[in-house]
């Protein structure tokens, strides 16, 4: 029989029609499949910032999610930790005010388009991504199209598969402090036979690239208060010395008169005044362009004063200058007490720089007791925050590096330091040379 090779090809041609319009339709099916897999739901109030421009978070980032999306340059990208690795499924719950968009999601190298047209916020599935490694997935919207003014409002993202079998992390509530991010701090070991403790020297030192607007490196905590250096905003940065009032209050106009924070004295160029929202009490600051990559140098004092108060005055010295400078003294009331708990800090201040990682050194820590002995710290106890605690964030860590300790937290780096650890760096053996008969 003769064999028609016109025919064969034709059979050819429409065999892998089909197959291809059964694999499209298996595909669809697969993708459409995907929001049973969806059942973890991540806020995006909490989760998502425009990375790309950190002006438009407040305007764009509310307790209702993603709002005002009208630019198609905006990226907006959600951080998640999972616990595994393989296939994560992904759907939006959202929603178009009018008309309809396309959207871009993409997970790595990954991207997919979503329309949204719906007038009331559903859930859209997106469908699967591989993820080939435990830690933050960065999860990144983009506006493609649009036929109104805005791309659409997105309350959710929903999330399942393999990756996050073992479990996810990700803020759930505390909204403000999960976008804040974790604050860091080193609890510094006292030696038992210091005794009193009059003074506290810390140097600190912010790595170039680190100084990042929010971050607040506290050098000089103590039990009634907290001396450092903030960086504000693009043109203006702080040393920043304050004194909490014995009398607990987020309102400092609630506090009696007879248990305010009384300014004994202050530097040139400080401002000063009070402070609230977490704790109240008196505030100085003096705005000063501290430099990434130098060293600063803090020295704290407290003692007994009159009428049962202590006084607490602190001191700086920027290389730049030369010299020391003193910040304030002020005197709280209903206190009588030398320096307790000595500690440092790092924490963000400013709710769309969550996004960013910071890191500062703290080196050289020493105590002077009442009688004038000098005892150098070496031992600290790294803890955090809440939003640590509660998991919420995992972004932080800390250690020691040589003679240094070092604090980092924020940005959604996969690696953390294990809370309450001890660490204990190297010895530099030379007490700071300060004359304190001639301080300002």
């Amino acid at each position: 029989m003769k064999i028609n090779r016109y025919s064969i090809l034709v059979s050819f041609i429409l065999v892998c029609v089909l197959s291809a319009c059964s694999f499209e339709k298996k595909k669809k099916k697969e993708e459409f499949k995907t929001t049973k897999d969806l059942v973890i739901t991540v806020p995006l109030a909490g989760n998502a910032w425009v990375v790309n421009d950190v002006s438009l978070n407040e305007r764009m980032i509310s307790d209702k999610g993603l709002t005002n999306w009208n630019k198609e340059s905006s990226v907006i990208r959600t951080f998640v930790r999972v616990n595994g690795t393989g296939q994560l499924s992904l759907g939006v719950k959202a929603k178009s005010l009018k008309g309809s968009s396309t959207v871009r999601i993409t997970i790595g190298e990954e991207s997919k388009e979503i329309t949204i047209s719906n007038k009331k916020s559903d859930l859209i599935p997106v469908g699967y991504f591989d993820v080939p490694q435990n830690g933050y997935v960065q999860i990144d919207m983009q506006g493609v199209s649009k036929t109104d003014q805005y791309f659409a409002e997105v309350s959710q993202l929903v999330i399942g598969g393999k990756a996050t079998s073992a479990g996810t992390d990700f803020v759930k509530d505390d909204f403000y402090w999960g976008r804040r991010g974790p604050s860091v701090h080193l609890s510094y070991k006292v030696p038992e036979e210091a005794g009193d403790i009059r003074w506290f020297y810390n140097e600190i030192e912010v790595p170039e690239g680190n100084d990042v607007i929010g971050s607040y490196f506290m050098a000089n905590g103590f039990g009634e208060g907290y001396f450092g250096i903030q960086v504000n905003s693009e043109t203006e940065r702080r040393v920043l010395f304050s004194v909490w009032s014995p009398y607990v209050t987020d309102n400092p106009n609630d506090i009696p008169d007879d248990e305010k924070i009384t300014l004994l004295k202050k530097g040139a160029e400080v401002k000063t005044g009070e402070f609230g929202n977490e704790g109240s009490g008196g505030q100085s600051y003096r705005v000063y362009n501290w430099r990434a990559g130098n060293k600063y140098r803090f020295i704290l004092g407290a003692k007994p004063s009159v009428d049962n108060s202590t006084d607490y005055t602190a001191y700086f010295f920027a290389p730049e200058i030369g010299k020391w400078e003193l910040i304030a003294s002020f005197r709280r009331p209903k206190t009588s007490t030398y320096l307790t708990r000595p500690h440092s800090f790092l924490e963000n201040f400013m709710t769309e720089m969550g996004q960013f990682t910071r890191m500062g050194t703290y080196s050289n820590q020493w105590l002077r007791n009442t009688e004038g002995k000098w005892f150098e710290i070496k031992e600290a106890k790294f803890t955090a925050d809440a939003t640590a605690r509660k998991n919420s964030r995992l972004d932080y860590a800390g250690g020691v590096d040589g003679t240094r300790f070092f604090l980092k937290n924020c940005g959604f780096f996969s690696d953390r330091t294990i809370m309450d650890t001890y660490f204990k760096r190297e010895s530099i053996g030379k007490a700071p040379l300060i004359d304190f008969e001639n301080l300002p």
